[in-house]
């Protein structure tokens, strides 16, 4: 079908639908009247009834007045019958309507097919009670020229709630439950119909009355629209503008076996195997839990009630306000009512866990429920810990104080997430917030430490103040990114984190993927539901953190930081979209002097896809003079942009461009430069033949920078003579700079692998960290060439001094982690990980030595640091024997860290047998926990014996795997992406291309950006290998 016919088919746009969408994109924080009015009345009686009365009247006449008198009445009685029995056939309530559940509800839901299981058709039939939607609706909506309201894929905005009541009854035993919801609506504009979600449920019954006792409003039918994921409730009346009403439906479910809405999870204790379950509503899942307006404008008040067996406890995002206890062993818990809040961030569990607590100096009560065992073991002193002590660090930070009067942690065994910031009840997968300081390492201990501060950022950025709408995700998730390095260095000053590690783990990444042709802004128009979950990736985290840190040191950190405590305040209970942020950031600004249009600088960052990457050349003709030019970076300049009428000539920002000027022995203050043109001149004072200049300084901005190859060759030159002129972050920014550079053909192959030549006298760690990093997409791209060994030893040269002097660490099982020096272990763990990657021989013969010893001692004495590097080295040196020793201790273990790296140690084997076997174990949920199988086929798949049996896996298995991950965020663009980024050979590349045909359904945008990826892959190599090769040869001699 052509552009033309698409036109003519689809349904006709009105200037409601257009100025309700605009109202969205542009930020309108409220819900202004929507423009359903409903003109339809009343439906008009059957034919069968206008018959029957006529009859009736025929006959009453015919006999005399006193019989039409006493048929009138017969009739006034037949006519009350009928409208019960009718109302009865479309679900009236089956309850009492004093808020108590059904007796019924405590049986499993329905004794034929299970509620959330049905097929798409009969869910419908059983829904409509078999009615179909009538023509003469759909005919109706057809000659007003406008869409149903269930149908679009937003809300009508005709109606808001106000409250919500919710009780639930949850039978563990059988795994499902049964809920009465009754939701405060007040109606905005006229209309019969109330739209709201529903999905995977068995609805009962279903009331609406007026508020304040004024009689009920029949309800002419009820549907299920799959399409849109709605239940339509159709009234014989129109409901009646700023009038209330109240909306009760009586439904029940299944507690699933999944990942998302209400589901179970499970884990063993005393060989008992036992259940909780728990919810995960972000970001479209509540609906499956409970029937309700899922979309983060419709903020309301929640009260709810949970009835469990008394050997269970249930949680909420509020305290448990009072406990009724029945004779029959079952408890209800109804919990204080909640602030003003949105449907995804509402949550409740149902488990048997114990808890420990604190409480922070406001009064937060702070707990960590767990299983018992970990608690009686101490696992989650930590996080306990810290979050009291980061709750103090944001209350003082945003100078608003945490809204709710508790915080429960929550550790879970199976989570599709590594946490969720649900207000007043965050969850955690174990592995994110368990930590045993026996047996954890530095890096892990930081993982769980970021994962806590990021969550935590949530309960202001996300929870208490709320994006309008999905498309500007980033205003939360950046925010709580970027804050976990902020957070972090809070609780340990010396990391640097925020001006170091930053660079690393979130810059550089997020620079590889923003890189391609496929990406796309971070702010993107959401229109179907289907697109929510595609804006959830790296590009809205780390890319929104990114631009925040630009942002932040552009104005100064003060400044930013008075913003975000005005913003807070403003917005507070509410929502907000990015033009407030802008808005209020543009004020602060104004009170100290400056005047900066914050919404004309970010708008091009925000709505635009990519970044630049910024040239500066020496002008030769001109003293002082240099020439900057800007143009957007790409990997792959044969790629097709997504938008063809967006060529990348088009593209422009506004770049706040930081630069200095160096020597051999210093670097001068630097200056801002502003840069808004494709090019433009600048004149740079004290610029000398021998001087260097340096751009993006401490890479605040989020670009790269180039330089002609004699300003290049003088930074090397630096870096070789006195490394410690240029500071930390800027070489690790040229580092990565410089690699990325060449590989997308931007700068010769051999620049990147010269300036590491200094490497020998680097004692910091955030270079070698850098390093690692981009070594090792390029290692993936020559790793089975026939060539490698002379790749393998360049690298083994770059790092065998630093290796002797380090050494490795001693055992220091009884020593505090965070006592030890964090810069130093950690440089000394990236230098042993790059020794033993590349095969050095002293390093393998270290780790076998070490894990030989663990074998025959059964005592694991090797350095908590690096039991990763040893376990995966040994696992791929060693024999059968090794693999089916860690593969028993990881059964065994009950530490969630070392469970972790003991699974992935598996992946390491050389053996491809092993490695097939561990693929098939992987998708046994009893053997590896589903969240943990994606991780097994990635790192089987980055190991070069295996990464045909990961495709080919993958590739087989798709079908299971997108059923299993299709609608969890990350997971799916995760496992493509991880299975598919180091493919770099033509049949591969056909091979992918092939399967995309013939797939069905799921992750598109990731196999989109999947064939960009190998096929820049088989471009460079095609390209640049050859040219790599001849240089390496070449230095290798000299």
């Amino acid at each position: 079908m052509d552009l033309e016919e698409k036109r003519e088919k689809r349904p006709p746009v009105t200037p409601m639908m257009i100025e309700e969408e605009a109202a969205l994109r542009n930020g309108s924080r409220g819900l202004p009247p929507g423009s359903w009015a409903e003109a339809a009345g009343p439906r008009p009686r059957t034919t069968e009834r206008h018959i029957a009365v006529h009859k009736r009247l025929v006959l009453g006449f015919a006999v005399s007045i006193l019989a039409l008198l006493a048929v009138t009445m017969i009739a006034v009685l037949l006519s009350v019958r009928f409208e019960e029995c009718s109302a009865a056939a479309d679900g009236p309530p089956r309850a009492s309507g004093n808020g108590s559940l059904p007796g019924a509800a405590r049986q499993p839901p329905g004794a034929g097919q299970p509620p959330g299981r049905p097929e798409q058709e009969e869910e419908e039939k059983e829904a409509r009670g078999g009615e179909v939607v009538e023509e003469e609706e759909e005919e109706e909506w057809q000659r007003r020229r406008e869409l149903p309201p269930w149908t679009r894929p937003r809300l009508p905005r005709h109606l808001r709630p106000l409250h919500y009541n919710l009780m639930l009854s949850a039978f563990m035993e059988n795994f499902t439950f049964s809920g009465e919801v009754n939701v405060q609506l007040e109606v905005l504009n006229a209309s019969r119909y109330i739209v709201l979600h529903a999905h995977r449920m068995h609805i009962e019954a279903v009331r609406v009355a007026e508020d304040k006792l004024a009689g009920g409003v029949r309800v002419d039918r009820s549907f299920f629209y799959p399409q849109t994921q709605v239940f339509v409730v159709v009234l014989n009346r129109s409901l009646e503008v700023q009038k209330s009403y109240n909306l009760k439906i009586i439904y029940n479910a299944l507690i699933e076996n999944e990942l998302l809405g209400f589901f179970r999870s499970s884990y063993v204790l005393h060989g008992e195997r036992r259940f909780l379950g728990v919810t995960q509503f972000s970001p479209t899942h509540a609906r499956k839990a409970f029937p309700c307006f899922d979309e983060p404008i419709y903020k309301a008040t929640f009260k709810i009630s949970i009835r469990h067996q008394a050997t269970y406890l249930s949680l909420s995002n509020m305290p448990v306000e009072t406990s009724v206890f029945e004779e029959d062993g079952w408890v209800t818990d109804h919990f204080s009512q909640t602030p003003l809040m949105s449907t995804y961030y509402l949550a409740w569990a149902v488990c048997n866990f114990t808890y420990r607590e604190t409480v922070t100096k406001s009064g937060v009560v702070v707990r960590l429920y767990a299983r018992p065992d970990a608690i009686r073991r101490g696992s989650g002193d930590y996080a306990l810990n810290i979050t009291r002590r980061l709750i103090e660090f944001y209350e003082d930070y945003f100078k608003v104080p945490y809204s709710l009067p508790k915080l429960d942690l929550l550790a879970v065994p199976k989570h599709p997430y590594a946490a969720m910031e649900n207000w007043g009840l965050s969850v955690f997968v174990e592995q994110r917030i368990l930590l045993d300081p026996s047996i954890s390492s530095i890096s892990y201990l930081l993982d769980v430490t970021m994962v806590i501060v990021h969550e935590l950022c949530h309960q202001w950025f996300g929870d208490l103040v709320t994006p309008v709408w999905w498309e500007d995700v980033w205003l939360k998730e950046g925010f709580a990114h970027y804050f976990e390095f902020v957070g972090t260095d809070y609780l340990y000053p010396g990391w640097n984190m925020e001006k170091q590690r930053f660079l690393t783990d979130v810059l550089h990444e997020v620079m590889l993927l923003d890189g391609l042709a496929s990406s796309h802004p971070v702010s993107q128009e959401v229109q179907q539901a289907t697109d929510i979950d595609r804006v959830f990736d790296w590009i809205a985290y780390k890319k929104g953190a990114a631009l925040i840190r630009m942002l932040a040191n552009f104005m100064g950190h003060s400044v930013f930081q008075m913003g975000l405590q005005d913003y807070l305040t403003i917005h507070k209970y509410g929502n907000a979209a990015r033009n407030d942020l802008w808005n209020t950031l543009s004020k602060a600004l104004k009170r100290v002097g400056k005047s900066v249009n914050i919404q004309q600088v970010m708008d091009q960052w925000t709505l635009q896809m990519g970044y630049p990457v910024i040239t500066i050349l020496g002008n030769e003709t001109t003293d002082n003079v240099i020439v900057i030019s800007q143009e957007r970076f790409v990997y792959d300049i044969d790629a097709k942009p997504k938008d063809p009428a967006l060529g990348d000539s088009s593209y422009l920002w506004q770049i706040p461009l930081t630069i200095a000027v160096g020597n051999t022995s210093h670097i001068s203050s630097e200056a801002i430069i502003w840069v808004s043109n494709k090019s433009e001149h600048h004149r740079i004072p004290a610029l000398e033949e021998a001087s260097w200049l340096l751009g993006n300084i401490n890479q605040t901005g989020y670009f790269r920078v180039n330089y002609d190859i004699r300003n290049w060759r003088l930074i090397i030159n630096q870096l070789t003579r006195n490394h410690e002129v240029i500071s930390v972050s800027n070489r690790a920014g040229l580092i990565d700079d410089a690699f990325n550079l060449a590989r997308a053909g931007y700068l010769p192959q051999n620049i990147p692998l010269e300036i590491i030549r200094y490497f020998s006298e680097e004692k910091d760690f955030l270079p070698w960290h850098a390093a690692s990093r981009a070594l090792y997409p390029l290692d993936k791209l020559l790793d089975r060439a026939e060539n490698y060994n002379i790749f393998n030893e360049y690298i083994l040269r770059q790092v065998a001094s630093m290796y002797l002097k380090l050494g490795w660490p001693t055992n220091n099982l009884n020593k505090s982690l965070v006592q030890a020096s964090y810069q130093h272990e950690e440089l000394r763990r990236e230098v042993i990980m790059l020794a033993c990657s590349f095969g050095n021989k002293h390093c393998h013969q270290q780790a076998a030595t070490l894990i030989s010893d663990w074998i025959s001692s059964n005592r694991n004495r090797i350095p908590l640091n690096v039991r990763d590097i040893v376990y995966c080295t040994g696992v791929s040196l060693m024999d059968e024997d090794v693999w089916e020793f860690i593969w028993m201790k990881f059964h065994s273990t009950t530490a969630v860290s070392e469970k972790k790296i003991l699974l992935e140690a598996l992946t390491c084997s050389d053996d491809r047998n092993l490695l097939n076997r561990l693929l098939n174990l992987s998708l046994n949920s009893e053997v590896v926990l589903d969240q943990d199988a994606i991780d097994v086929i990635i790192h089987v798949a980055r190991n070069p014996h295996g990464r045909d049996l990961a495709w080919k896996f993958f590739r087989e298995k798709w079908k299971i795997l997108n059923a299993r991950y299709g609608e969890a965020l990350f997971m799916n663009s995760k496992l493509v992406s991880g299975v598919t980024e180091f493919l770099n050979t033509e049949e591969e590349l056909r091979e992918l291309k092939n399967f995309i045909k013939s797939y069905e359904g799921g992750a598109a945008v990731s196999f989109s950006r999947a064939v960009e990826t190998v096929e820049a892959n088989v471009r460079w190599k095609k390209l640049y290998k050859e040219e790599l090769f001849q240089w390496l040869r070449k230095s290798l001699t000299h």
